[in-house]
């Protein structure tokens, strides 16, 4: 019997049958916004299921009908990333905050309580913080190195008539490389569900996944991606995923349809160049961060590099690094020694890294979180979760490592 194809090898035909397309090997772009139908009763069909009218029939596929529901660059790329994922369901996005806040949408209420792990991204802490009081949705902060015991005992105190609706968690953190335990944060998700309203875990994968992390193996329930990121890799797109059980992306599509933030046929169709070399570039992009994280931890003008290969084995997080990730990744967050006008003088010196945002492209970049990410997050919250004025991150790209180095350290000693 033949052993089942690992992930890197499926990307380059999973769901696609060259056939239906003239036998083009690749993927053909289908830039068209509508499709017709072969009779009035596969265009009823169709609606009724789109608009969540009825379910479909055993083995019934849904026909393509206007590309804000469906299109086969944006279907052949979900059947493809949930297989990094193992998960049943995929949707994509036209950008990583699409798939943050409608998932967070669909799966909250009014009334009710999201916990939240911290640091975020500061778009998403943005919406929770800002965005969803409007709503009366409240939020609140949970240290998942703490126990168990003592984060409901904190939520009963601060918020003891509120139901909680989300568990949302960022693992490992931006820009931080802070840890969260995704076990403990389905334990706590259990402890607050009912037979009526079950609380999902919901968490932002993009620093280590999908090849580094797959988190539905620890408990999570909706895996989300900045595929802008790692999953496009080449820093020429902007889209978003939402990986999870056909129930809850089936409900998370059904939302996307009236919200109308779907990823492009065009958009869909260079993610699916991507995937073919994502764990190529992945491994490369890890690879170089190991031998620069090592540089960086000497280097006189560092006080501490945050990177998961240089977390000590006494450290509470380094277990839950060893079970949760498979490699330590290409994303390295260090404080130069003093403050802004230090971290400045580095970044302004650096000539094969690029000062941007972003990460998880080919090239490296480096920018500083506290005045440009994350400007808009509580500046007692910055400080609290470790993320001062002399907080750089670096995304570590494909180029030589020693190249790389040889940049950052000169760009170093400019201090």
């Amino acid at each position: 019997m033949k052993k089942k194809n690992k992930p890197e090898s499926e990307m380059m035909g999973y769901a696609y049958d060259p056939q239906l397309s003239e036998g083009s090997a690749k993927v053909p772009l289908f830039q068209t916004s509508t499709f017709v139908f072969k009779n009035a009763e596969e265009g009823k069909a169709h609606f009724h299921i789109a608009y969540g009218l009825r379910e479909k029939a055993e083995n019934e596929s849904m026909s393509l009908a206007y590309s804000r529901i469906n299109n086969p660059n944006l279907e052949i790329a979900e059947e493809r990333l949930k297989l990094w994922d193992k998960s049943e369901g995929c949707a994509l996005f036209q950008s990583g905050m699409a798939a943050i806040t409608t998932t967070i949408l669909e799966l909250t209420k009014p009334n009710t309580l999201i916990l939240h792990s911290s640091p975020l991204y500061g778009g998403t802490d943005h919406f929770i913080e800002e965005v969803l009081p409007k709503y009366n949705i409240k939020s609140m902060y949970f240290d998942s190195m703490k126990s168990l015991k003592s984060i409901i005992e904190k939520k009963n105190k601060e918020f003891p008539e509120i139901e909680v609706s989300l568990v949302y968690i960022e693992s490992p953190a931006n820009p931080t490389n802070s840890i969260v335990d995704i076990e403990k944060s389905k334990q706590l998700a259990n402890h607050f569900s009912t037979k009526k309203d079950k609380v999902y875990v919901a968490i932002d994968n993009t620093f280590m996944g999908p090849v580094f992390s797959q988190p539905i193996d620890h408990g999570a329930d909706v895996v989300l991606y900045s595929a802008t990121k790692y999953i496009g890799g080449h820093s020429d797109l902007v889209a978003g995923a939402a990986c999870g059980s056909n129930e809850v992306i089936s409900r998370i599509k059904t939302l996307r349809v009236f919200m109308g933030n779907m990823a492009s046929p065009f958009t869909s169709w260079l993610i699916l160049r991507s995937l073919e070399t994502l764990k190529l570039r992945m491994e490369k992009s890890a690879e170089n961060a190991s031998k620069i994280a090592e540089k960086l931890k000497s280097h006189k003008n560092v006080d501490k590099v945050h990177y998961l290969g240089l977390v000590s084995k006494d450290s509470p997080e380094y277990k839950i690094i060893q079970k949760q990730y498979s490699s330590p990744g290409g994303m390295i967050s260090f404080d130069v020694k003093g403050g802004e006008k230090e971290a400045f003088k580095f970044l302004d010196n650096l000539n094969l890294v690029k000062l941007a945002v972003s990460l998880g492209g080919t090239e490296s970049l480096a920018c500083h979180p506290y005045s440009m990410t994350h400007a808009d997050v509580n500046v007692d919250t910055k400080i609290s979760m470790g993320m001062g004025e002399s907080l750089v991150r670096l995304s570590i790209g494909i180029e030589d490592a020693d190249d790389l180095i040889d940049d950052i350290i000169c760009s170093l000693d400019t201090i």
